[in-house]
């Protein structure tokens, strides 16, 4: 999953604060569903097996305690609240929710604490991801402690309000995004850790791939995840119902991390945990860049981490991170099958639900193989024959076969839309071969030809509207993109786009595609939302080596600003007494291990003055008076550093230029 949820804006920003100023729109809320859209909906119960009920049997068995109220934070601010699903209660959906998405929606409701099968329990529904407790000799295991400490504190509490207070000494990590490790603080003490009473497991590469997602690319990641899973939009019929892989991220709390303390390396490796014997399987390149999956001989328990939800999983999420490979991820699954599917009782993942029984299980794995596998090997075939990746998105319809019937392979999360551009994007790149596209106008400058050409905006708004009253909303939202984007305060448009976004979200059986179209809709009516608390991650930071620093202040480097001052600056850290110099030439920030004696600076301080600076409380000037920082040689060339670096504004614009 991956996710979002860290908000790594501001963080590093040293000298620079940004300031955001938004337009707001007044808006009259969204529209009511149309007779299309609530015709299509309809339809939809007569082409899926919505008389097989297993899913509900599953998603209930096992329960020992429901979970149903609030969890705040030290402040005393909600950050999770399941009343606030309480309208999903109903039985018919409404013609504005998918009935297949409302039935996911109504699944992924069901919170509190499972027996999935002895010493084998989920705290499910108190956050995006389930927290996994095994209890062993010793103590317990945890797998994936959710994505904030309150969540992870909350889950922990519930299972020891009904189990034996055993302490946690393991935590394992399944992989490398933020709702299955932020939350670790509150369930283990980084004391614990240090003095060797608990052990921290993730699979290699683990810390380089988060700070690679969460900071390199964080700050548009984070915005762009607010579209994916709906955290700003309201809970309700006509607002966000689930986010595929369960409800949502909490909203608000501390995200935190401890740093693994052994790392599984080997494709196959055995560990003996609390007295559990646990055989890790690596799947780097699945659904996380570094991901394992893990199995119990003794309780035949087989966890698949991500890689094997209740539903299509994302080769590309639509919050951006490195295209996944679809066809190592089939093969991975067959390993999977091939190793364990024999031996396991149940299959459980760090979303939904679990599968119980040998047959059932082997299936499911066989289904998801299969089914990744023909989103990879369909894609290029058609690409081989010269399709271009929205043509392919708009060829392949469905999955093949029975595949298509399966509740566990629906496009709630994933999609094949999406998933087939992607696996294009992998193997081909953004372009499509056309050079008509080699060098296109950036969107605001075709848009502004393109409306001109089609008559002016009174036109292109009529013709948007023709195309709403005959529910051919693709079509609406594209001209009205073009419109928006030429004409951006053009009251009429923002909300004629609103309508269309809102009917194609209504009809959605994805969930995420139905939070980035009602979110984009809400942000027309309203404008752009200002800047959500700042969850910024102290752990984070502190985590982040000399170099993972120095890699971020280059990407927040302004080489236009920076591009005429070359300059070299030998940085020492003192406490850990680490040297680097840096040099800035042609507008590019690189670094080395060591001092350059031809430095033209220098500058020292330590670690956990950095930190502070990092994280706002301190900031460069009032570090120097008070002696923490230390400026050698000539200190304009620092300066000039640091006044060439950009803060990013998080709430950039989306649906707008």
């Amino acid at each position: 999953m991956p996710r979002f949820s860290l908000s790594p804006r501001g963080l590093l920003t040293c000298l620079i604060t940004a300031s955001l100023s938004q337009a707001v729109f007044a808006s009259d809320g969204p529209v009511t569903p149309s007779t299309q859209t609530a015709t299509l909906n309809a339809a939809v119960l007569q082409t899926l097996p919505f008389s097989d009920r297993t899913d509900f049997e599953s998603v209930s068995k096992g329960l020992i305690a429901p979970f149903k109220g609030q969890i705040k934070d030290a402040a005393g601010k909600v950050i999770w609240n399941t009343h606030a699903y309480d309208f999903l209660a109903s039985d018919k959906a409404p013609a504005s929710v998918n009935p297949s998405l409302w039935r996911l929606a109504q699944l992924n409701a069901h919170a509190g604490l499972f027996e999935v099968s002895p010493k084998l329990y989920q705290v499910r529904g108190l956050d995006l991801a389930n927290m996994t407790i095994i209890e062993g000799d010793d103590g317990l295991i945890i797998i994936d402690p959710l994505t904030m400490a309150e969540t992870a504190r909350a889950a922990l509490d519930l299972y020891y309000a009904n189990r034996p207070h055993k302490p946690v000494v393991a935590v394992i990590y399944s992989h490398t995004h933020v709702d299955h490790f932020g939350g670790v603080r509150g369930v283990i003490d980084e004391a614990d850790v240090k003095a060797g009473k608990v052990k921290v497991y993730a699979p290699v590469g683990f810390m380089e791939h988060v700070m690679s997602e969460n900071v390199m690319a964080g700050n548009a990641m984070s915005r762009r995840a607010q579209y994916q899973f709906g955290s700003l939009l309201p809970r309700s019929e006509k607002g966000q119902v689930d986010a595929g892989l369960g409800k949502s991220a909490p909203s608000g709390g501390t995200v935190t991390l401890i740093p693994p303390t052994d790392l599984i390396a080997e494709p196959l490796e055995t560990r003996t945990i609390a007295g559990l014997q646990v055989e890790f399987q690596l799947t780097p390149g699945t659904e996380a860049p570094a991901e394992m999956n893990l199995y119990l001989p003794e309780l035949k328990a087989l966890c698949m981490a991500e890689n094997a939800t209740q539903m299509m999983h994302n080769i590309l999420t639509p919050r951006g991170a490195q295209v996944r490979d679809a066809k190592a991820w089939s093969q991975y699954l067959d390993a999977s099958l091939v190793r364990y599917g024999d031996k396991a009782d149940v299959l459980f993942a760090q979303h939904n639900w679990p599968t119980w029984g040998g047959e059932r299980i082997r299936t499911l794995l066989a289904d998801q193989r299969d089914m990744y596998a023909f989103i990879n090997d369909r894609t290029l075939h058609l690409l081989n024959q010269g399709l271009t990746p929205l043509e392919i998105a708009d060829t392949i319809k469905k999955l093949p076969g029975a595949l298509d019937q399966k509740w566990y392979t629906r496009g709630y999360y994933g999609s094949l839309s999406f998933n087939t551009r992607a696996v294009y994007q992998r193997y081909m790149g953004f372009y499509d071969g056309n050079p008509a596209n080699l060098n296109p106008l950036p969107p605001a400058d075709t848009a502004k030809r393109t409306v001109e050409a089609m008559g002016g905006g009174a036109a292109v708004l009529e013709k948007m509207r023709t195309a709403i009253a005959s529910a051919d909303y693709r079509w609406a939202a594209q001209l009205g993109n073009q419109l928006l984007f030429a004409e951006p305060d053009n009251a009429d448009a923002r909300k004629a786009q609103a309508e269309a976004l809102e009917q194609m979200g209504y009809q959605s059986e994805n969930a995420t595609w139905r939070n980035m179209y009602l979110t984009g809709a809400m942000e027309l009516r309203n404008g752009v939302p200002p800047q959500s608390a700042n969850t910024v991650s102290v752990d984070m930071v502190r985590a982040m080596s000399p170099e993972m620093f120095f890699d971020y202040l280059a990407v927040r480097l302004d080489s236009d600003k920076a591009v005429a001052h070359d300059l070299t600056l030998n940085w020492t850290f003192e406490d850990v007494q680490k040297d680097f110099n840096l040099t800035l030439r042609n507008g590019v920030l690189t670094h080395r291990a060591g001092l350059n004696p031809k430095a033209e600076a220098g500058v020292s301080l330590s670690r956990d003055t950095l930190e502070k600076i990092s994280l706002k409380q301190l900031d460069f000037p009032t570090a120097m008076q008070k002696g923490l920082v230390k400026l050698q040689g000539n200190g304009q060339k620092f300066a000039l550093l640091m006044g060439s670096l950009d803060t990013f504004g998080p709430q950039f614009n989306i649906v707008t230029p």
